[in-house]
């Protein structure tokens, strides 16, 4: 009677073996009829996959929506940073400008403008003006435009407007950022 069995091996090998009638053992290498030599046998049920093209479009499909939700926000978010920064100069020069008047006793005239926190103007002592009032000069607004400044001012009138024209860079509309009270 003959036993055998097949019993697969790392090595790309098969080994047959069983008892035979007489009373010996018997056994037998060979090498796997799908595995080449050198290689480990792979099962006929285990076929590498792949993505499908469907697959890989719901992927992108995912991606572009993710990417429709997130671009939005972080896009507001730059623009409401651009507005506080613009903010912070304009309470920064405000700050330049209360410390010019209490030197000098005046606002500079709207045709000194801000160049007056960096420059002595002509017609005030030199031992009254402290400046340069400012560290890092005359800034530009985030937008690259100058801010505006106005003495007299037109909504402060009895001290200066000063403000920056916005991402729309227009004069007198919402996205103006002011130092004066506004009724929003």
């Amino acid at each position: 009677m003959k036993d055998q069995s097949l019993t697969p091996c790392h090595c790309g090998l098969r080994a047959t073996g069983g008892l035979r009638a007489t009373g010996g053992l018997s056994a037998s290498v060979s090498r796997t009829p799908h595995a080449p030599a050198g290689k480990p046998p792979v099962a006929p049920d285990s076929a590498r996959h792949a993505f499908t093209l469907i697959e890989l479009l719901l992927v992108l499909v995912i991606l572009a929506a993710l990417i429709a939700i997130v671009v939005p926000k972080v896009a507001g978010r730059s623009e409401q940073a651009r507005k506080t920064a613009a903010m912070a100069d304009i309470h920064q020069m405000e700050t330049a400008l209360s410390s010019f008047e209490i030197d000098c006793g005046r606002y500079p005239t709207e045709q000194e403008g801000l160049g007056a926190l960096m420059d002595a103007p002509a017609d005030v002592d030199a031992d009254k003006w402290h400046g340069p009032y400012l560290e890092k000069g005359i800034p530009k607004d985030p937008w690259g435009q100058a801010y505006i400044y106005r003495q007299p001012g037109r909504h402060n009138t009895t001290g200066f407007d000063l403000f920056s024209t916005g991402p729309n860079k227009q004069e007198g509309d919402d996205d103006d950022l002011v130092n004066w009270a506004t009724d929003e």
